[in-house]
């Protein structure tokens, strides 16, 4: 089954957000990826990527898992684009973003007045 077969039934993004096929695309060399983000189940594991590519908003990384099905991941949750800067500084240090505990702030200011989310 192809790539793009296995897409089918998912949403697709909007027209905008596709990326032109301008170049050919060097399929003879793997590249490998490994899965950083500290809580995601695959953590630590590494796939090889089927396809990169910006969509529903974010770029991603699209591989086959273990049994063989079609996964994507947001490529920040990956090594593909090497390590958040916050994270090399922070050194362990904090595990949160400062941008991210500000929207955790939100959230829960919302949630506690009642308003939908």
């Amino acid at each position: 089954m192809q790539f793009w077969d296995r897409l089918k039934g998912l949403p697709s993004p909007p027209l905008s957000w596709r990326r032109p096929s301008t170049t050919q695309s060097d399929t003879s060399e793997k590249q490998l990826f490994r899965v950083t983000h500290p809580f995601h189940p695959l953590h630590g594991q590494q796939f090889e990527m089927i396809e990169y590519y910006q969509c529903w908003g974010e770029n991603r990384v699209f591989f086959l898992d273990s049994s063989g099905q079609l996964q994507r991941l947001p490529a920040s949750w990956t090594d593909v684009i090497g390590e958040d800067p916050f994270v090399t500084v922070a050194a362990g240090r904090s595990p949160l973003r400062v941008e991210d505990l500000l929207r955790l702030v939100d959230l829960l200011d919302r949630l506690q007045v009642g308003e939908e989310v």
